[in-house]
């Protein structure tokens, strides 16, 4: 599952990450997107692009195309 393909309210697990630039993966692990934690998607911009999700206690707005990389379940 992808973060772009899930709704409002929809939860997912990070499970790992696809092959990537290793810098980004790097961020996204900083901003605490690690393997095993649970993303729920709270908003989208009117357009689909950003997208907030809520983890760890807070909110993180991401662009869709640097959340392909994650893979949900």
């Amino acid at each position: 599952m992808r973060l772009q393909d899930m709704r409002i309210g929809q939860k997912a697990r990070i499970t790992g990450y696809q092959h990537g630039a290793p810098a980004y993966r790097a961020r996204l692990l900083a901003f605490g997107l690690t393997r095993g934690i649970e993303v729920e998607v709270v908003n989208q911009a009117p357009l689909g692009d950003p997208v907030e999700i809520r983890l760890r206690g807070f909110n993180l707005s991401l662009r869709k195309s640097e959340a392909d990389c994650l893979v949900l379940v």
